[in-house]
């Protein structure tokens, strides 16, 4: 390899660790403004529901209205730097935009966060396409017979080469 590909290759890491604070100024920040936050979680399948958490960043209490589709389906307040977590149902097979909204005395609802929730899990017992278990696989089964066989032949060769040379005579 020559000396500059060399030099090269060794500047790749320095260059990369120069441009990691940049990067990171890319990802997307919760507004400052925000008396809290909100994150959802996945759909889980079985329950058909999904787990939206809402995070107060003040130090007072914070009113707020969730809205799925429009339609309110959780209000209440959130004590100062606590977390709650409030589930919101999706029908199988459909999605349903999750809308999180500050409610004050002064502004009715400001929209804090939306996020589209899609309810893709299999129809039916949960396991389209997958096999009930029934025990291990059948080439995990046959290397063991093999390896069990091989040592009780190895066994029986050992055996009769201890006694081989001695019959002879």
């Amino acid at each position: 390899m020559r000396i500059g590909t060399r030099l090269v290759l060794a500047a790749l890491p320095v260059g990369a660790w120069l441009l990691l604070p940049v990067a990171a100024h890319a990802w997307p920040r919760p507004d400052p403004g925000d008396p809290f936050t909100m994150t959802v979680d996945d759909v889980g399948c079985r329950s058909g529901r999904v787990a939206v958490t809402l995070h107060n960043q003040t130090r007072q209490l914070v009113r707020f209205d969730l809205k799925s589709d429009g339609s309110s389906t959780a209000s209440g307040s959130i004590p100062a730097r606590k977390t709650i977590v409030r589930q919101v149902a999706v029908d199988k097979g459909s999605s349903a935009e999750i809308e999180a909204y500050s409610v004050s005395d002064d502004h009715p609802e400001t929209l804090i966060d939306s996020t589209r929730v899609e309810n893709d899990c299999p129809w039916g017992h949960g396991r389209r396409g997958h096999l009930p278990y029934t025990g291990p696989p059948a080439d995990l089964m046959g290397k063991l017979a093999t390896a069990g066989g091989l040592v009780v032949m190895g066994g029986i060769l050992w055996w009769y080469g201890s006694i081989w040379p001695r019959s002879s005579t």
